[in-house]
């Protein structure tokens, strides 16, 4: 019997503040993903869908997408003098 439960994974975003406006957001984990938005809840919609899609399209093309494990990616601000 197929179960209906779903497995729930958790990605780290990336939030880029645009120049233009908006958000421009990445996710590490999965190279290519990225999305945009108006503003921070419309850009954390979108990349949803494109996490989602990306997964979708991975698994239909049964390519094996390696599960960052948590910790294993942060982020941190570099200052630079120019």
């Amino acid at each position: 019997m197929k179960s209906n439960l779903k497995k729930i994974l958790e990605y780290t975003a990336v939030f880029q503040k645009a120049r233009e406006g908006g958000y421009t957001v990445t996710v590490p984990a999965l190279p290519g993903c990225i999305s945009e938005g108006d503003d921070f809840e419309d850009a954390q919609k979108n990349i949803r869908e494109a996490i989602e899609l990306y997964l979708e399209i991975a698994a239909e093309s049964q390519i094996n997408i390696n599960i960052v494990q948590a910790g294993e990616i942060f982020s941190a601000p570099i200052k630079v003098k120019v």
